[in-house]
């Protein structure tokens, strides 16, 4: 049921579709409200340190329904379309945050970058973390690398660029592309877009499409990632939320049985 009305949107929903695999669904929950015996909407909470990220699709009153009585964190990072943060705002308060564009490519469309790249093993963890400087709370284990797909470039025999994947579906056949990042020291020099290629050269092998986000206001990357034949599929919202506590908390009943079933897998 829930593939089904995430491939109404597959481009969109590419996170969630990924998180479908058996590895990935065991740290998620999942609310659904059906209307007439068909899912209406669906809200996605992924597990991790707080503020966990959140997805929403669907209709408005489902997605308010869903955060009142199924899937209800304090705070979350939600990614939604704008029409749809009046669902989100019935229960949480909304921080300002940066407009995102989700972009996609495939065989078809894509354009390889030519330049000397390298494919990163796990025991290289410990540079590529220095690259993101992530602290400890965040930083990335041995098998970000092994279970996903990262490419880099050295200057000098240092780790100066790279680009990965946050997540893989071979059910799915589709992955994202992520943690793109070149050292201040080296950047407009094209290594990003040469990484990036690398991974989305490499995942369309067995991926129908390969999808990675970008902020609307980051011209340069916008460019870089069409140069390799990724278009644009959707601009949405990727917000801080925080749980509102309203006097009105106890009207979500009525609500709530405007649905058939409100069920967490």
């Amino acid at each position: 049921m829930l593939r089904a009305f995430l491939e109404t949107d597959r481009l969109f929903s590419a996170y969630a579709l990924c998180d479908l695999d058996d590895r990935e669904f065991l740290r998620t929950r999942w609310g659904a409200a059906t209307s007439g015996g068909r899912p209406v909407a669906v809200v996605l909470q992924y597990a991790g340190y707080s503020p966990q990220p959140v997805f929403v699709m669907g209709d408005n009153d489902g997605i308010g329904a869903i955060l009142a009585s199924v899937i209800k964190p304090r705070t979350a990072y939600v990614a939604a379309r704008l029409e749809n943060l009046p669902g989100v705002e019935t229960q949480y308060k909304v921080d300002p945050g940066p407009e995102m564009v989700r972009m996609w490519t495939d065989r078809s469309l894509f354009r390889p970058f030519p330049a000397e790249v390298q494919r990163l093993l796990p025991v290289e963890i410990g540079e590529l973390n220095r690259l993101y400087q992530l602290g400890f709370a965040s930083w990335l284990p041995a098998s970000a690398i092994a279970d996903g797909l990262y490419y880099g470039i050295r200057i000098g025999g240092r780790l100066v660029s790279a680009a990965g994947t946050h997540v893989i579906s071979a059910s799915a056949r589709m992955a994202v592309v992520g943690n793109v990042m070149t050292h201040s020291e080296y950047r407009g020099r094209g290594y990003a877009t040469a990484v990036t290629g690398a991974v989305t050269s490499e995942l369309l092998r067995f991926c129908d499409q390969v999808v990675l986000n970008v902020r609307a206001d980051n011209p340069p990357a916008l460019a870089a990632y069409r140069r390799l034949g990724y278009q644009v599929h959707v601009n949405f919202e990727e917000r801080l939320i925080h749980r509102s506590e309203s006097v009105w908390s106890g009207w979500t009943g009525p609500i709530r049985r405007l649905f058939a079933a409100h069920k967490e897998f």
